[in-house]
């Protein structure tokens, strides 16, 4: 799976061991925010440099990481075909995956840190959101009425972009 990750100075840190452990896992990853502390790209820039990238499917899916992770999320939904979700905990990261077919998952670098103790958290957040399917574990009944939600949301984004 391709996977696009940027951040802001304030992600810098928890997007770089992000980016160490995808790749350690073998996901073709490329970075598409700050790529060192004396080159630093605000998450205004960075979220559209990511954001469009899954918009036009070269990238099936998205990290971003910014303090709050609320700024990365606000400006990549601005993109068609790009559903952006903040995540706090693993929990958010599969059920934005299985009920809403979320394709960008944001964090905040300076509530989610990247101390020994803390790691795991992070990195199981991604594990989490790069692994789970639409509709995954969900009733039978629940994955056909998601299908549909989607068609209609689908539909509705086509009324706005055109």
């Amino acid at each position: 799976m391709k996977v696009i990750i940027g951040s802001d100075k304030s992600g810098f840190t928890l997007k770089e061991t992000v980016k160490a452990h995808l790749i350690a896992q073998g996901y073709e990853v490329e970075d598409g925010g700050t790529q060192d502390l004396d080159h630093v790209k605000p998450f205004f820039v960075t979220a559209p440099a990511v954001a469009s990238r899954v918009s036009s499917g070269e990238f099936e899916r998205g990290i971003l990481i910014c303090g709050t992770g609320a700024g990365m999320e606000i400006l990549a939904n601005k993109y068609k075909g790009v559903y952006a979700v903040l995540c706090g905990d693993t929990y958010d990261a599969k059920m934005c995956r299985a009920i809403n077919d979320a394709n960008i998952m944001t964090m905040g670098g300076c509530k989610l840190t990247c101390d020994d103790s803390a790691l795991s958290m992070p990195l199981q957040m991604v594990d989490t959101f790069l692994t789970t399917e639409f509709g995954q574990d969900l009733e039978p009944w629940r994955q056909e009425f998601l299908k549909g939600a989607k068609e209609k949301v689908q539909a509705v984004e086509q009324e706005i972009y055109g």
